[in-house]
């Protein structure tokens, strides 16, 4: 049976509208990052007295970033897990299976008895709800970024791609606001006790919000027109996404981990690190580091589509090396600008760092999801995206933590920071010269192999 088409090529039925799209790509994706970065300011702030009261202030923070960086451990199984079945039934089901999940784990964060009540079994149950937090992102980010990518028009994609990146940092400046106002409201013995629950139990009304928006979606377009192809592999037993991904994609597979590592890793420079610092090192209070961050993330989420919008005109190779080119000069500059005590310099190193940063996160949703084909599109695009983050955003924290205390609390080892941003910035710089420029591809697209034959199918709408 012939299935009617509109004009862009997509089936009658299929058709969303790419604002719609958007934005419950947008509102899932914030409330998972939401969830995701709360860990990271309150692993920064008081889990280490929390759950693990007998070590020093340093030592339990590294702690509590131990079973933070175990959360990004479990975001590479997320990504395989939910790839294989976006790949198979789609990628709307999966995206409200991931927002679940996501919430799930962070609302049991907020009701978890501390290591003061029921002693070592406190520690494990975080690690236990980190572990759910991270199978879930590893799931969202593909999803998210695909509705949107795969809903576009091609000469446009960097643009509406870069808004799920775009609620990365709304989900930060979410929970970092709530932290804020928390710290203004609250004594810090009221915020230790019992106030940084609640920035986790609130994550139940972004969630609900969310999956109300996510359930009124429509599957991906590109998607349902190679629904047929799809199924015809999905009878063969052989058709193990994962596994095809690596047989046909291997190059773009270690790209898209290349270009990841500068990225992830500054961010969390600029954003977890900073407070750690700020507290531990620095000797300073809490509050302007937390406005600062503020301020950075309104920019941040305003500067994410600008920059997607100017990938679709420029491409996304230039703007790339200048991000990774740029955090590694910056994260020489960062610091010293911590250690100046002054507001307008906080600032200021912060929104420089995240708008350098986001010259390669904006590009990156588009150009991860044209390196690979429909069929192993969610798979490929989140495992290139999360396998790199084991090496990046996971040890980023622990590895700028242990090299601060390579100097002393008074005299940390700022540079020896700034030289492992820079040792990932070139790395990915070498990744992004060996990427093709993909601006403006067709996404209608895959990857077959016949015998030693290798060729990309293109394949025609249904008439």
């Amino acid at each position: 049976m012939s299935t009617q088409t509109h004009a862009s090529g997509s089936p009658a039925g299929t058709q969303n509208g790419i604002v719609k799209v958007v934005f419950a790509s947008l509102i899932g994706t914030a409330t998972e990052w939401y969830d995701f970065f709360l860990y990271g300011s309150a692993a920064a702030l008081v889990f280490g007295k929390l759950f693990f009261p007998d070590s020093d202030p340093i030592t339990g923070t590294l702690l509590a970033f131990g079973t933070y960086a175990l959360g990004f451990a479990a975001r590479p199984l997320g990504g395989v897990v939910f790839g294989h079945f976006g790949d198979r039934v789609g990628r709307k089901k999966m995206l409200v299976v991931s927002l679940l999940m996501m919430g799930f784990g962070t609302i049991a964060i907020g009701l978890l008895p501390t290591y003061a009540t029921i002693g070592v079994a406190a520690p494990i149950l975080l690690l236990v709800c980190r572990l759910v937090q991270g199978f879930a992102v590893g799931g969202e980010w593909g999803g998210a970024v695909l509705m949107a990518a795969e809903n576009g028009k091609d000469k446009d994609r960097g643009f509406w791609s870069s808004w799920p990146q775009a609620g990365v940092a709304l989900g930060n400046l979410l929970a970092t606001g709530v932290l804020f106002v928390l710290a203004a409201v609250q004594s810090d013995a009221a915020f230790e006790a019992w106030g940084w629950r609640i920035p986790f139990l609130l994550s139940a009304v972004l969630v609900f919000v969310g999956l109300w928006v996510r359930f009124t979606l429509e599957e991906s377009p590109v998607f349902a027109e190679a629904a047929n192809e799809i199924g015809e592999k999905k009878q063969d037993a052989n058709h193990i996404p994962i596994l095809e991904v690596f047989r046909k994609y291997p190059k773009e597979v270690l790209t898209a981990m290349g270009m990841r590592l500068a990225e992830n890793t500054s961010y969390y420079i600029f954003t977890v690190i900073v407070i750690t610092y700020i507290v531990d090192f620095a000797k300073q209070d809490k509050g302007p580091v937390l406005q600062a961050l503020l301020i950075g993330s309104v920019v941040h989420f305003l500067w994410i589509p600008t920059v997607g919008a100017i990938s679709d005109r420029v491409g996304r190779r230039p703007l790339y090396l200048a991000g990774a080119i740029g955090v590694a000069v910056w994260s020489f500059v960062f610091f010293g600008l911590l250690d100046s005590g002054s507001q307008p310099k906080i600032i200021l190193a912060i929104v420089v760092g995240l708008m350098l940063h986001a010259l390669m996160y904006a590009p990156q949703a588009a150009f991860f999801s044209e390196l690979f084909g429909t069929s192993v599109r969610y798979t490929g695009a989140s495992v290139g995206y999360q396998l790199a983050s084991i090496f990046a955003g996971a040890i980023a924290p622990l590895v700028a933590v242990a090299l601060l205390k390579t100097g002393t609390l008074e005299d940390p080892n700022t540079k020896a920071v700034a030289i492992y941003v820079t040792i990932t910035s070139v790395i990915t710089v070498i990744a992004v010269l060996f990427a093709k420029e993909t601006r403006g591809s067709s996404l209608r697209h895959d990857r077959v192999v016949h015998g030693a034959h290798e060729h990309t199918e293109m394949p025609a709408p249904t008439a």
